[in-house]
């Protein structure tokens, strides 16, 4: 299907409805825009941090309760195959942002800089926001940046992003009651937070500016990237949030081991922290529709990789990895896949799923087709917009990664193969394990031996796809 066609669909939907609201009044639909008048969609894309692909109901997870994900995935499309950019938040954020996988971003892993955030994306690199305000949408960023120390190139309002509200620095957001966050480039002091007090949990101070956006939104199409904290360590959650799980787990305290924060009742706290996620999701999404917005707005959920396992967090014990093989920090399926729902009420098929292989880096050539702005050049990714339009749609060769922690590793999906070579910072040519992942899911066989022909081409993918950095180098680089 060409890109032509798929931006034809969605205007013949949204062109109809144009609705806002004043932030100081009660919503009041506005005047629809002359018809036959395409008027770009609005963007809402909202990140959890380290959610599990089990970790919602729609997905199989029966602890927890996720009434209004569940409810997205029930108005919109569930997506069975979707990719993170990588198995860690910074290198993630990267591919997503821009539209490369990690063989080819800048940023390959966490690395941090002094005092605080992480190395910053590049003047060079263009990013999605950048992109979508040059075609006339309005951008903002509201919660975990870390792609880019303050007053570096890499910051959110430097990268395209009108506005920003958050953490700069990911290791910050390790606390949930930090004494500080920041607004464009500016500190903003939480004074109720100094010196240990607990008194603004941050993420509600983030979801109560999502939904002042909203509130705010004029006719202009705007994008609202929402990289939530949640449920990513340290343990934490206000009491209302925890009391329904109070007692219905058995508990090992966590001692506050590796910086975070001492947990009594970890699940508690963990299944706390999801639920306040979903039920703030349910927010966002209800004033979408109280606004008069939700027939020209793309709501997007997913996870910037799969669950962790500090801080007391038990993801075996939650299901977290939905029976995939991994974790964070892996490059098996539990590590890298993720849950993502799609809702677009007359645009996207309600209570619909899809086996589609899709990955973050296909996110920035997708909001472009929808956008209706020309196609990019130079980018890894392959819009999914077809497949949100229920329309034939254009499929990958391969999926890659590449991974610099835990001795370096790599991994390519093709078709239904799935390969990973472990220990690559040692031996850049070691054994590569194979799995037929429509047959094996969970990764337990390896099956290398028996198709050298596969393991052939797995090896020459991650050869080709893989290039040199000397920020994140792989042995035998030539940059």
């Amino acid at each position: 299907m060409s890109s032509t066609n798929v931006r034809r669909g969605l205007a013949a939907v949204v062109a109809a409805i144009a609705l806002t609201a004043s932030a100081c009044t009660s919503p009041v639909p506005r005047e629809a825009p002359a018809e036959g008048a395409a008027t770009p969609p609005n963007v809402i894309y909202i990140l959890a941090d380290d959610l599990g692909y089990g970790d919602l109901g729609v997905y199989g997870q029966d602890v927890v309760s996720t009434p209004n994900l569940d409810r997205l995935a029930a108005e919109g499309l569930v997506f069975t195959q979707h990719y993170a950019g990588s198995t860690v938040c910074a290198p993630s954020r990267a591919v997503l942002m821009s539209g490369l996988h990690t063989g080819h971003t800048v940023i390959r892993g966490n690395r941090e800089v002094q005092p605080e955030g992480q190395h910053p994306i590049p003047d060079s690199r263009v990013t999605l926001a950048e992109r979508l305000k040059a075609g006339g949408y309005r951008t903002a960023a509201i919660g975990k940046w870390g792609l880019g120390a303050p007053e570096t190139a890499g910051v959110p309002t430097r990268q395209g992003f009108d506005y920003f509200f958050g953490y700069n620095d990911q290791r910050e957001a390790h606390s949930y009651y930090p004494d500080h966050l920041w607004r464009n480039e500016v500190w903003v002091d939480l004074e109720e937070n100094r010196d240990g007090a607990r008194g603004t949990y941050s993420h509600g101070l983030l979801v109560e500016d999502a939904l002042r956006y909203l509130r705010e939104a004029d006719d202009r199409p705007f994008f609202l990237y929402l990289p939530f904290t949640i449920p990513h360590a340290g343990l934490d959650a206000p009491e209302d949030s925890m009391a329904p799980y109070r007692g219905q787990f058995d508990e090992t305290p966590w001692e506050g081991q590796r910086r975070y924060i001492t947990q009594a009742t970890p699940r508690a706290a963990f299944a706390g922290m999801v639920s306040r996620l979903d039920r703030d999701v349910g927010r966002i999404v209800d004033l979408v529709d109280e606004l008069g917005l939700s027939e020209r707005t793309l709501v997007i959920f997913t996870s910037d990789n799969g669950p962790h396992q500090e801080a007391g967090a038990d993801p075996v014990f939650f299901g977290s990895s939905g029976g995939l093989r991994g974790i964070k920090r892996d490059l098996y399926e539990g590590g890298i896949r993720v849950p993502m729902i799609a809702r677009g009420p007359g645009t996207v098929a309600a209570g619909a799923t899809t086996d589609h292989v899709s990955a973050f880096w296909d996110v920035t050539p997708t909001m472009l087709d929808l956008a209706g702005a020309p196609p990019a050049s130079g980018l890894d990714g392959l819009s999914f917009a077809a497949t949100l339009l229920n329309e034939p749609q254009q499929t990958h060769e391969y999926l890659y990664w590449e991974f610099h922690e835990q001795g370096g590793k790599q991994a390519v999906r093709m078709g239904d193969w799935k390969a990973v070579r472990l220990e690559v910072l040692e031996d850049p040519e070691g054994p590569i394990e194979l799995f037929d992942l429509s047959t094996d899911p969970i990764e337990a066989r390896d099956v290398a031996g028996e198709h050298s022909d596969v393991v052939a081409r797995m090896t020459e993918l991650m050869r080709e796809a893989h290039a040199p950095s000397d920020l994140f180098p792989f042995p035998g680089d030539q940059p």
